[in-house]
């Protein structure tokens, strides 16, 4: 490969990146000028910050997946991860920290903290195996997630905060407060996420996996997904690697988590299941593994189309497989590939093509 193509290359992934950040921005521009000039329906405006929570999550599993080449069926759990900690976390601090974008920002990160830590925790063990036993593996430690907090009780009296198992045996003193309960969830929040905060938090998640892809280590990522015992032969610790990878996506995840948790008013643990995960895969799958644009769109794309599909509600589920089924036969077809390659206006040409120009 020359030295002017090696060039080239490097143009079109900027190129390919700027038009990232360009999309996301305008996108957000036109939202926000609907939103406030009322132009969106209120459903339609309700779905502005679950729209940014799932785009986080398909950049943070585009990481492990597309990036890295290793399948995760439990990104699920790191969310429910961040949301009940995020939540708690702003609970907590209502009574000292009353502006609600500053407790937001705290939330999020002490959210995206947890995450990581469990994140850490799970990749321990988890990330020797590779391929399917990975896979099954983080499904069952998603499912382990859920279990765990669908038995957690926390609150907080004036003795400090509480925790139980099981059951609710935190014995509060008088005037204290239950914050998780349980398989009730968490209740009572005070919506304070919003749409701004949303926007920030996925062009912050676009600029640290961009940054990390386009790095020593992110080559390191796709060194091992390309061929392992290849990298293994110059040297690479494949486990550190994985696990830099893991730990980050998982934290994003619990960042995302926080935000979607704070949209409404009752959270439970069952929101975050085996179908949250498999839908957050869908998103990477549909947007092409490793494109970061691409599960974005998807990740919006298949938000807003179970809403919108809602009159034809005894039909709305079957619309929505059959619409899945026939974009993902479409997106296989080289020779569609092909033909919206073409009208890319930042596709590298190849040296034939620049001829014939």
């Amino acid at each position: 490969m020359t030295m002017r193509r090696l060039i080239n290359l490097k143009r079109v992934e900027a190129r390919r990146i700027y038009l990232t950040y360009f999309i996301v921005i305008i996108a957000y521009v036109i939202c926000q000028t609907m939103s406030s000039t009322r132009i969106l329906s209120s459903t339609m405006r309700g779905m502005l910050v679950p729209i940014c929570a799932y785009m986080v999550m398909s950049i943070s599993l585009n990481l492990v997946v597309g990036i890295s080449g290793e399948l995760s069926l439990g990104h699920a759990g790191f969310m429910s991860v961040g949301a009940f900690s995020g939540v708690a976390a702003a609970i907590l601090m209502q009574s000292v920290i009353p502006f609600a974008p500053v407790r937001l920002a705290l939330a999020m990160i002490i959210a995206a903290i947890f995450a990581a830590i469990a994140g850490f925790l799970i990749g321990i063990p988890v990330l020797r195996l590779k391929g399917d036993y990975l896979a099954i593996v983080t499904l069952a430690f998603g499912e382990i997630i859920k279990s765990i907090l669908n038995n957690f009780y926390m609150g907080m009296d004036s003795g400090g905060i509480q925790f139980s198992m099981l059951s609710d045996t935190t014995r509060l003193l008088p005037g204290g407060k239950l914050i998780i309960r349980g398989p009730m969830g968490i209740s009572g929040i005070q919506k304070i996420a919003t749409f701004p905060a949303g926007f920030i938090l996925v062009m912050i998640s676009l600029m640290i996996v961009f940054n990390l892809v386009n790095s020593r280590s992110g080559r390191a990522f796709m060194a091992i997904r390309d061929d392992r015992i290849a990298a293994e032969s110059i040297g690479l610790d494949i486990t550190k690697y994985k696990m830099m990878a893991f730990v980050l996506s998982a934290a994003m995840a619990g960042a995302a988590g926080a935000l979607f948790a704070m949209n409404y008013s009752t959270i439970v643990a069952n929101k975050f299941d085996f179908n949250t995960s498999i839908l957050i895969l869908v998103f990477v799958v549909l947007g092409g593994q490793g494109n970061m644009l691409g599960g974005i769109i998807a990740a919006a794309a298949l938000t807003i189309l179970p809403e919108k599909l809602r009159q034809f509600s005894d039909y709305r589920m079957l619309l929505y497989a059959v619409i899945l089924i026939v974009t993902m036969l479409g997106t296989n077809n080289q020779d569609i590939r092909n033909f919206f390659a073409k009208l890319n206006p930042f596709r590298h040409k190849e040296p034939e093509e620049e001829e014939a120009a």
